[in-house]
């Protein structure tokens, strides 16, 4: 798996995915756009990985939108008919959006850990990680309000669910910096660390114990508390019945009583890796 954008490495079931552009502040350019998606759809077709860590290198996490990508004529048209010009600029944020919901999407968790900046798009993107981690020099902005627009990409929708709402239209509003502390406070990240390595050492570790975990109960939980997030709790138990009742078997649960009699770690099988139709 080679990107422009990103390195990928993957052991012991953990798929690493490191933002590799730190000469330009792991800026998110057309590159990144596009292959974002791509690469969670690789490391969920190879059936190999059980969680993915996304981390970043150089300064910052990542500065966020490169905002060439909005100034390209291929995609973004500078002249023409007003209703046609709407309609294409409404099709490409919907494009923009979709990249950053393959986090949600794919079957594995995803654990962001977070040094420097995280800064618009950037807090778009680990909004819609599953757990959050930082450093002690992080911090993190709504960029956008500042530059003049309203953020598109998914922070006003998703970080309402994950910190008080008043909060939210505060850092909205003013487009302040907010620390890594104050995200602490607020459950927007699990922990903070005092340096970079140890928090991926730190990362590392909590994905080597979900990797250790049946993936499918883990995806199950996943799948479960992503859908109770936008249904009603009546609609999430029915839900969680139905995949129970075609999900749930026995074998996993006889691999884990097995594995405590005799003290030691049960081996399960991956799940089935992701094919598109009629491939082979």
């Amino acid at each position: 798996m080679t990107y422009k954008s990103f390195t990928v490495t993957l052991a012991e079931h953990i798929a690493h995915v490191q933002l590799s552009r730190p000469e330009a502040l792991n800026s998110m350019n057309a590159d990144f756009w596009v292959e974002l998606p791509q690469c969670m759809r690789d490391i969920e077709a190879s059936g190999e990985a059980r969680v993915i860590v996304i981390s970043s290198t150089g300064k910052h996490f990542s500065a966020g939108m490169d905002l060439g990508v909005f100034s390209n004529p291929k995609s973004v048209p500078m002249g023409g008919d007003p209703g046609r010009m709407a309609e294409n600029l409404r099709r490409v944020v919907l494009q923009l959006q979709a990249t950053l919901s393959s986090l949600e999407e794919v079957r594995l968790p995803v654990l962001a850990a977070i040094h420097g900046g995280c800064i618009g798009g950037a807090l778009d993107m680990v909004c819609a990680a599953d757990c959050r981690y930082a450093t002690s020099d992080a911090y993190f902005t709504i960029k956008e309000t500042e530059l003049g627009m309203t953020a598109d990409v998914g922070t006003l929708q998703r970080l309402p669910k994950l910190i008080p709402q008043g909060v939210v239209r505060e850092l909205a509003f003013t487009g302040r910096n907010f620390s890594a502390q104050e995200a602490l406070a607020l459950g927007l990240v699990n922990q903070v660390f005092e340096s970079q390595e140890a928090m991926l050492d730190g990362v590392m570790a909590i994905a080597a114990q979900i990797a250790k975990h049946s993936p499918l109960a883990v995806t199950g939980c996943k799948e479960m508390l992503n859908y109770s997030r936008d249904h009603s709790v009546a609609d999430s138990l029915k839900y969680m019945a139905t995949w129970q009742s075609g999900m749930f078997r026995p074998h996993d649960m006889m691999k884990t009583f097995q594995a405590k009699a005799t003290k030691s770690q049960a081996q399960f099988d991956n799940l089935f890796p992701v094919k598109g139709l009629f491939e082979g």
